[in-house]
């Protein structure tokens, strides 16, 4: 009887297992509309790029409404499973909006080292090509692949510190281009700058459009001061590197991501009303106006919109 009844267990549990794959691929796949275009190296697309968000699970809710009700879009049906490759348990839910993509976690068990340290996902078109090529530009692979329910995942590390989470799905999901790409706001030292903006050059085949070493430092909270700022571009996305000391006044360096939108007031207004709050008001550098605002569980990003050129 017992054996019977463990089987039983099991069956009940592989089915569980199996039913929370399946809506969490009926979640991702709900966005689906164009076909992914492989580029060069292992990127598919700026679409493909998702923030890490980990909220406390009774936050979570507010927090997509928040962020929802900011910059438009919607999110996807909610499942709790293990994406993980140990033990653990989380509430995770997609959001699409047309300047960016979220994946928040709502863990309800401790989350396992180093998860919750990597700031973004990249879609790779093969993982096991992207793991060497990683290599290969110099990071470090600091949690190998591993399955999750709908693919594979692995977590990797750049000179400076910088981790990001590389993904594959074993069916292609298919997003709509965004409206605007969010940049990857990555924060180095001097003494690794130089290396992290070579090897992710070498990874991404991307290249460097702007490396401005006397950049109004007014952008990371130091008004009157000078600091070194790189930009970079691939078929990954957009990221913007900013060099300095670490004496950095709150909230920067917590910002892993800068959406770009039309009209900065506007949306500014519209996070304040839907429970955000702005701890560091705009600030109009030489190409662009930005704030950083904290959505409701701890969220924190950089919202800038761009100067007229002339």
């Amino acid at each position: 009887m017992r054996i019977r009844h463990e089987q039983k267990i099991l069956r009940g549990m592989t089915f569980t297992l199996a039913f929370a794959a399946l809506q969490f691929f009926v979640l991702v796949s709900a966005f689906a509309k164009d076909t992914p275009r492989a580029s060069a190296g292992v990127a598919v697309g700026a679409q493909y790029d998702t923030t890490h968000v980990y909220v406390a699970a009774a936050d979570l809710d507010k927090f997509v409404a928040s962020f929802v009700a900011t910059f438009g879009g919607k999110p996807s049906p909610r499942i709790t499973a293990n994406v993980l490759p140990v033990p653990s348990s989380t509430l995770a839910q997609y959001v699409w909006t047309p300047i960016g993509t979220l994946s928040t976690f709502g863990f309800t068990t401790p989350v396992p080292y180093p998860f919750g340290q990597e700031r973004n996902g990249y879609l790779v078109s093969d993982m096991d090509k992207a793991l060497r090529a990683a290599r290969e530009a110099g990071a470090d692979i600091i949690v190998d692949k591993f399955r999750d329910p709908i693919g594979l995942d692995a977590v990797i590390q750049w000179p400076g510190g910088v981790k990001m989470l590389l993904y594959w799905h074993d069916k292609a999901p298919m997003y709509d281009a965004l409206e605007s790409i969010p940049d990857n706001r990555v924060y180095v030292s001097p003494d690794s700058a130089d290396v992290f903006a070579h090897d992710f050059v070498r990874f991404s085949h991307g290249k460097i459009v702007a490396d401005d070493k006397q950049a109004d430092a007014g952008e990371i909270g130091r008004r009157g001061e000078k600091y070194r700022r790189i930009r970079i571009e691939s078929a990954f996305g957009k990221m913007q590197v900013m060099v300095s000391d670490g004496h950095l006044p709150y909230p920067f360096g917590h910002d892993t991501t800068g959406y770009h939108v039309k009209n900065l007031a506007d949306t500014l207004r519209k996070a304040q009303a839907a429970g955000a709050k702005i701890l560091s008001p705009r600030f109009d550098g030489d190409d662009r106006s930005s704030a950083i605002i904290e959505f409701p569980g701890g969220y924190i990003a950089e919202v800038h919109a761009l100067k007229a050129a002339h």
